[in-house]
Parts: C-alpha cells; sequence; structure tokens
C-alpha cells in the first residue's frame, strides 16, 4: 500500500486523524492513469494481440520426483522395481497411480498424465528442462515475459513469478543444500538477460513495505491534487531515472504497489473455508523433514503455496512456477530408506493439486488457467540397496490440467519396468511448445516487432504434444 503521510502534527484527542493517512491501494489506483512502467514493452506486446488471456502455472518438484511412484506404479514388476507405495485404482479404467495419490485417482477427469515424457536429463538441470533446451536458454516463464512485458499492462501484477515458501512464512528459516544453489537457474533468462527473469517476492518484504510521500494538508482537501501529486512521484521516478538505478525487483515492487495489486500476495484477505482447503501444513511436521539434507529444503506449505498461484493469476500474472524441493530420494543418509520421503511429499503433493484443480474449477477458470506437475528427471526403475532411486532421464513425470487441455486422458506408454517409452516420446522441448502455444498467438508473435528471431523460430519449429492443444 502506498501511504500519503500528511505533515503537519495531529490535533485528534485519539492521536490520530483519518486526513493523516490514505491508502492508495483501497482507491483503486490501477485506473487512476498514471503513466506505466515499462510502458515501451507492454506497447509492443498490445500492438498485435499476442498474448492470450490465459495463465499457465507451473509447479516444479525439484530433486526428481520417482515417476513410479508417482504415476506409472507398474505393480506386476518385480518387487524391486514396483512402486513402494502400492497403487489406487483411477476413475479411467485399467489406469492405476501411486498409492499416495488418492484425491487425484478421482479427479482424472479434469487432467492429462504423461507417461512417455521424458526429460533426458539425469541431473539436476533445472534450466534445461524449464527451458525446453531452447536456443535462448530461457525458461518459459522469461520467454512469456519477453512477449507480454514484465508487468501486466492492466494491473501492474509481475507477469512472471517465482512462489518459494518463504513466500507464505517470510520467517521461514530452510537450510541450504544442492537446491539452494539450483533454484535461480529454475526461473533463468538466459540471452534474454535479466529483467525477465521471474520476480520473487521473497516472503513479501517488498510488497508489504509502506512508501511515503508526505503532502500538505489542503493537498488531501483536493482529490485533484492527490491525484497530481501520485503522478508527479511516478513522474519524478522516470525523470530522475531512479527506475534505471534500482534492481528489477525494486522496480517490480514499486509497479505492483504503486498499482494496488499487492493484496495478491497477502493470503489473509482470502476467505478462511479456502485457506483450510488448500492448507497442508498438517501433513507432517517441517522438523521431522529436516532431518535430512536432500530434504532441507522441502516444507508443508504447497498448499498455500499454490493458493497464491491462483491469486496472482486472477491479479493478471501470466506464468507463475512453484517451487516444492526435497524430491531427491536415493535413500542414503541423506534421504529416508525405502523412499521414506514419498510419505511426506506425496500425500502433500496430491492435496495440494486437488485443491487447487478444485479451486479453479469451482471459481470457472478451468480454461483460463493451465497447471503443469513436472521435475527436472525421473528416479531409477530398479530401486537401490536402500530401498530408493537414483537420478534417471528416461521417463520423468508429468501431468497437465486446464488451459483448454481435454481431461480423462493418459498419453503414451512405458515399458513393463517404467524404463522407457514403448509409444511416441516427449521431452521438454514438446513441453515448451506446449506451453508456449497455450499462451501466445503464434501467428500474431510472427509479426510483433522487437520479439527476438530465435522466439518466432522456436514457436514455428516445435510442436504441442497431441492431446494437449
Amino acid at each position: 500500500m502506498l501511504r500519503l503521510t500528511d505533515t503537519r502534527p495531529t490535533r485528534h484527542c485519539q492521536g490520530l486523524s483519518r486526513r493523516d493517512f490514505l491508502g492508495v491501494g483501497s482507491l483503486g489506483l490501477g485506473g487512476l492513469g498514471l503513466s506505466q512502467m515499462l510502458s515501451v514493452r507492454q506497447a509492443l506486446a498490445a500492438a498485435g494481440h499476442p498474448v492470450r488471456d490465459k495463465s499457465v502455472v507451473l509447479l516444479f518438484l525439484s530433486g526428481g520426483p520417482p515417476h513410479i511412484e508417482m504415476f506409472d506404479p507398474k505393480m506386476s514388476a518385480p518387487v524391486e522395481i514396483h512402486s513402494c507405495s502400492g497403487e489406487v485404482q483411477t476413475r479411467i479404467p485399467g489406469i492405476t497411480f501411486g498409492g499416495h495419490f488418492e484425491k487425484l485417482s478421482q479427479m482424472t477427469d479434469r487432467f492429462t498424465v504423461v507417461r512417455s515424457y521424458r526429460s533426458n536429463n539425469s541431473g539436476h538441470t533445472y534450466q534445461k528442462v524449464a527451458s525446453g533446451n531452447n536456443p535462448l536458454k530461457a525458461t518459459m516463464g522469461a520467454l512469456y515475459a519477453r512477449v507480454a512485458g514484465t508487468n501486466s499492462s492492466t494491473t501492474g501484477m509481475p507477469t512472471n513469478v517465482l512462489v518459494v515458501p518463504e513466500a507464505i512464512k517470510p520467517d521461514l528459516k530452510l537450510r541450504s543444500n544442492f537446491e539452494t544453489k539450483a533454484l535461480p537457474t529454475l526461473t533463468a533468462a538466459g540471452d534474454l538477460g535479466p529483467n525477465y527473469v521471474a520476480f520473487n517476492p521473497r516472503g513479501g518484504g517488498q510488497l508489504k513495505a509502506n512508501m511515503q510521500l508526505k503532502l500538505s494538508r489542503n493537498r488531501f482537501d483536493d482529490r485533484r491534487l492527490l491525484l497530481t501529486g501520485l503522478d508527479n512521484l511516478k513522474r519524478r521516478f522516470d525523470q530522475e531515472s531512479l527506475v534505471d538505478q534500482t534492481d528489477k525487483y525494486q522496480q517490480q515492487a514499486f509497479e505492483v504497489i504503486t498499482r494496488g495489486v499487492a493484496e495478491a500476495f497477502d493470503l489473509s484477505s482470502e476467505s478462511p473455508k479456502t485457506v483450510a482447503s488448500y492448507d497442508t501444513s498438517h501433513l507432517f511436521k517441517n522438523s521431522d523433514v529436516h532431518r535430512w539434507y536432500d530434504m532441507s529444503r522441502a516444507s508443508n506449505l504447497l498448499g498455500k503455496q499454490m493458493l497464491m498461484a491462483r491469486r496472482l493469476c486472477e491479479a493478471g500474472c501470466g506464468f507463475v512456477t512453484v517451487s516444492d524441493c526435497g524430491w531427491d530420494f536415493h535413500s542414503n543418509k541423506n534421504s529416508p530408506k525405502n523412499l521414506g520421503g514419498m510419505n511426506w511429499l506425496g500425500p502433500q503433493v496430491d492435496h495440494a493439486v486437488a485443491a487447487f484443480l478444485e479451486d479453479i474449477h469451482q471459481r470457472g477458470l478451468s480454461e483460463k488457467i493451465m497447471l503443469v506437475v513436472t521435475g527436472e528427471m525421473g528416479r531409477t526403475p530398479r530401486r537401490n540397496k536402500n530401498g530408493g532411486r537414483d537420478h534417471y532421464g528416461g521417463l520423468t513425470s508429468l501431468l497437465v490440467a486446464g488451459g483448454g487441455v481435454p481431461g480423462g486422458q493418459v498419453i503414451g506408454q512405458s515399458d513393463n519396468h517404467a524404463t522407457k517409452p514403448i509409444s511416441t516420446p516427449y521431452a521438454p522441448q514438446d513441453l515448451l511448445a506446449t506451453v508456449l502455444n497455450t499462451l501466445f498467438d503464434v501467428g500474431e508473435v510472427r509479426v510483433t516487432r522487437g520479439v527476438p528471431t530465435e522466439l518466432i523460430n522456436l514457436l514455428e519449429e516445435t510442436k504441442p504434444i497431441p492431446g494437449l492443444a
């Protein structure tokens, strides 16, 4: 909220006068006609209307979710291969999921699972998967921001946002591990430059800080002069190049505050019933999980992260990346034996994704918001001596819902031991094409000035996964 403070001393018996401050967010600042930050980029994006009225939420399970325990349990395979969590029958005849996904198994009409998707990546290289290995080395969210602009032209909302657990609980103290170092690559902008890296509210501290604009009392008495003062503040930022002297996050935080949309990052304005439906904090204690190094970046806040993602999409964000860490299940001394980490993280994903799908369905947003659930790789079909699974790029979990994608499908097949696809294989570049064709009108992007040739070629040369377009 932008706080406007009267410079004259207060003379109210209670020590505070209503004229002492005004919360500009409540004035609907988005409609006040302030000059647009990044207006050139927005004008370019709007000229040909290349951006569809859709959003994408990428739930990235960092560490490598085991594809067998997720959506391809292979219970007929030998014991050292099949799902250690058993299986649960879905609403699709003959199709089962891993035993932790009871809620999603009853919602299969709302999403599609791809069983022949593979990342071709056996390391924690998030950027390769999130970018689809495109020549610009820019992740999907960065590519979206390059065409759409870094802030929504109508709401001021950053168009590309990363939601980490600290966005829900600012005082959360997660330990550092390999995921801490790799996380920035999940939203890397590559050759596009740092302006297109996802906006990270980092607990909302930047958004909740008040900006001060002191005005004399007589100017509070004239709404026209008040609005002029706001315009002058924004103009001063432009003319004095103050925006150019701040980093991108400060620029976007300023835009969010002055456009009155910081509320989207604040779950306290959501109905308690909705918050409760998403809440996953009761499923496990963070202190139990954090005993293990590989899970030291995990948290039980995924449900509220997904709720924030929905709110951001409603407020004008086109691409939201939700990071859920801790999926490195070697079952060595760094994670529980026999894929014990699945007992925490599996039910949490089941609950959070089910709540998200039900929520957007009830709100009529299923056609507008696409959800993608994946990770940087899968896990070895054969369990190791500790009952865990190691790095594996031959098959990778992929769930896609909403955004116009038909539900009730399982696309592709794996072999009897879930080692490789036996139908048409799909890779990150196919997922990238699916996402970009959902977000963009390819024909309009082609004729939009200022779009990199590499991005145009990428849109023209790649094809969406059949059944997801």
